[in-house]
């Protein structure tokens, strides 16, 4: 299949008639535009610089960024996504994902909204789709992003976005807050679950909730990452009747020294491993659609990491992505955002 472009895919270019003014715009993380190191280059250089989720003082970490980091990193990261790049459609599993999430949205809110898409860093931008709602008479805009934990590295930073987007500072978008423990985040987690593992030759022996790092000392200074990431798997164990030492909570893609918060995702599995547990499958709540860190990090690595240990075999069970379950939340969350006017729409 052809590669696919903005033009050709984007879920705004054929949404709802002239004059509807509510708009809705999902935001994931971002994607290079391609598998390569040039494009790995730019996507890093812009997602490495943001302050939000580099703290380091922008003199010490500017020229270490683009002096060594920038000369190292790109080659071994585009490797990682020509692994689990989209022959089909020529995207990055996220773009894809994110992409089909906002053309089923639209599909589902019909003429209650404009749906469309953005990355926090890379293509879509922000700025960019928030202005093509805007050139389609969207006044009331509904920004979701797409991190059901929150932190101020992701959620906030998306908030800067909008914001530096700028408009009408009346008719500003509304940034959604995170949705770990919402009562359909955890059923669509439930539903997906028992789905997958019932595909499965045998029941893994444990399931390891697998969510995306963050230095501690975020959380020292009150991120609440970590507390809503025991949140949600407290109620997925919950929904799911298993306990913690079935179902242990763990991080993944440490990047750079300090201290991440703990325990460690590759050392949890081999540890499982060295203890004689054989079967094992990962799952990532923290992930809402398949990308780089659920498809390489764990389906490969992890699995890699898990077998060396003395494992038989890790799953990684797929994320929400484009799931009956996840647009009837992201329905849930944009309709309960706007009120009972779109209902009635």
């Amino acid at each position: 299949m052809d590669t696919l472009t903005d033009a050709q895919v984007g879920p705004a270019a054929s949404m709802s008639p002239p004059g509807l003014r509510r708009g809705v715009l999902l935001v994931n993380l971002g994607t290079p535009e391609a598998p390569t190191v040039p494009a790995v280059r730019r996507f890093l250089a812009e997602f490495l610089s943001d302050p939000r989720l580099i703290d380091i003082p922008r003199w010490l970490w500017l020229p270490l960024l683009h002096g060594v980091i920038l000369s190292i990193r790109p080659q071994k990261t585009a490797e990682a996504y020509a692994q689990v790049w989209r022959a089909d459609t020529g995207e990055s599993p996220l773009r894809f994902h994110t992409r089909r999430q906002a053309e089923r949205l639209a599909e589902r809110l019909g003429r209650r909204a404009i749906v469309d898409w953005a990355m926090r860093y890379g293509s879509p931008s922000i700025a960019d789709r928030l202005a093509a709602l805007r050139a389609q008479g969207a006044t009331e805009i509904v920004v979701v992003p797409l991190y059901p934990q929150y932190s101020l590295t992701t959620n906030d930073s998306v908030a800067d976005a909008v914001s530096a987007a700028g408009g009408n500072a009346a008719q500003a978008p509304k940034v959604l807050p995170a949705f770990f423990d919402h009562p359909k985040y955890i059923d669509a987690l439930r539903v997906e679950t028992v789905r997958r593992l019932a595909t499965l030759d045998a029941a893994p022996e444990r399931v390891v909730l697998s969510y995306h790092g963050l230095p501690k000392r975020y959380v020292d200074r009150g991120d609440p990452y970590f507390d809503q990431c025991v949140v949600t798997s407290r109620l997925l164990r919950a929904a799911m009747g298993w306990s913690e030492d079935f179902a242990p909570m763990t991080f993944q893609s440490k990047f750079g020294p300090g201290r991440w918060l703990e325990p460690s995702t590759e050392k949890t599995i081999e540890t499982l491993a060295e203890r004689g547990v054989r079967n094992i499958a990962v799952l990532t709540p923290g992930f809402v659609a398949d990308c780089v860190e659920t498809l390489e990090e764990i389906a490969l690595e992890a699995r890699d990491a898990f077998v060396a240990a003395g494992g038989s075999t890790l799953v990684a069970l797929p994320c929400l992505n484009e799931s009956d379950a996840m647009i009837e939340l992201l329905e849930a969350l944009v309709l309960e955002a706007v009120g009972s006017a779109a209902a009635a729409a």
